[in-house]
């Protein structure tokens, strides 16, 4: 038998014989956690390399040896790579990108430095992060701003020609979640951007849940801000996350707060904040984090987020054939495009205890709940779901572990 190209393999025992883009088996061996959990909470925080957690455990004993500041120095040229890392990811420049300790307050930073106005109209999605909503929420409660959810589309997408007759002369923000933590629903974020651009109004992506399990190129997307985290399909480590923002927009926000990192105080009574995305960043920071951030991020790269997305859409398809066909569970999916977050409910098993039943077996799954994504859990009668996000490191074995399990709980 002839041998498989240096970047193919066969699939693992009892996967479906075909030829996988990368490694499954050592990118399994490369991940500790695969050999103790079977783990569909990758939308949750997914595990990360033997390399990602070694490189931020390194920098810590660094700052425990030398000092914290005198670390810092020492890995400079390493963590300048999170922002060459992160614009090659995106399609960006380096100077767009800011480093931020998680994907909410990354959003946060670029949200509130609009400086909001009576009558301003923010355009949202129905399947809009509670987070962001909330934010929403006191903006129009403190300056007199209108929220205005658009509409879905027949496949329970936001439908880009509602979105399109919306616009008028007061919309100061088009904000939309990429993908909402409820589900496997891919909003059309580049059919969005065209309307954004089309009447040069801001857009701001939450794409909390899709870096890192698909290709993002935000010069197709025509967003003009994305905000992510590390710790879900990325795989790199919690406590960081990032905010690009579009070159010709920078300096048109002034962040709500600033320290010496992103300002310079320059008199007296006079100050100049930087003029790249880093006058969005805080002086200090998660700096072992950040460097395992920019480890994560480069194995991403290397293996190529084509094939990574590939992979996810084979297995998160798999898993919803299978779940489809226990008689007792209906998968709660919607949006013709849809991703690597699958999300079901049980006869008569409240999603708890369907997380619990699993976790007692070594199973990851989570549940989502109705305060995450009001509108569209409200609107569709759901109080929660069970979510089971896979990642291109799961195999076809563990989706049968998982629907068996399922099968031997049913009522």
């Amino acid at each position: 038998m002839d041998q498989a190209p240096a970047l193919y393999c066969i699939s693992p025992p009892n996967e479906s014989r075909k030829i996988l883009p990368f490694d499954i088996l050592a990118l399994r061996a490369q991940t500790p956690g695969c050999a103790n959990v079977t783990h569909f909470n990758n939308a949750g925080a997914s595990l990360p390399t033997r390399k990602v957690t070694g490189a931020v455990i390194d920098h810590l004993h660094l700052e425990s040896d030398i000092g914290g500041y005198e670390a810092a120095a020492m890995a400079a040229d390493t963590l300048e790579n999170v922002y060459h890392a992160t614009a090659k990811l995106l399609n960006g420049k380096p100077s767009e990108i800011a480093f931020i300790e998680n994907a909410t307050r990354a959003w946060d930073m670029a949200f509130y430095a609009f400086d909001w106005c009576k009558g301003d109209r923010i355009l949202t999605s129905v399947a809009e992060y509670g987070s962001n909503y909330i934010a929403y929420l006191q903006v129009a409660k403190k300056f007199g701003v209108t929220i205005d959810v658009v509409p879905n589309d027949n496949s329970g997408a936001l439908d880009p020609n509602a979105l399109a007759a919306m616009i008028d002369d007061n919309v100061r923000l088009i904000s939309v979640t990429h993908v909402p933590t409820n589900g496997g629903l891919v909003n059309p974020a580049a059919a969005i951007g065209r309307v954004a651009k089309a009447h040069n109004i801001p857009y701001l992506l939450d794409a909390c849940q899709s870096v890192g399990q698909m290709p993002l190129d935000v010069q197709e997307i025509g967003c003009d801000m994305l905000t992510a985290t590390g710790r879900k399909y990325l795989r790199g480590p919690r406590g960081t996350g990032f905010l690009w923002i579009r070159d010709s927009l920078i300096e048109t926000l002034e962040p709500p707060f600033l320290d010496v990192l992103s300002a310079k105080w320059v008199a007296e009574d006079r100050y100049e904040i930087r003029t790249d995305a880093r006058r969005f960043e805080n002086w200090e920071c998660h700096f072992a984090g950040k460097i395992g951030l920019g480890v994560a991020i480069d194995e991403a790269l290397a293996l190529g987020l084509t094939p990574i997305y590939d992979r996810i859409q084979f297995l998160s398809s798999s898993l919803r054939d299978k779940l489809t066909a226990i008689p007792s569970i209906t998968v709660r999916d919607i949006g013709q495009d849809q991703c690597g977050i699958v999300t079901f409910t049980m006869e008569n098993i409240a999603p708890d205890a369907i997380k619990a039943a699993m976790a007692a077996d070594r199973i990851n799954v989570s549940v989502s709940r109705q305060s995450s994504t009001y509108l569209d859990m409200t609107a569709r009668g759901l109080d929660r779901v069970v979510r089971a996000s896979v990642h291109y490191y799961n195999t076809e074995a563990e989706i049968d572990r998982l629907c068996n399990q399922l099968t031997d709980l049913a009522p």
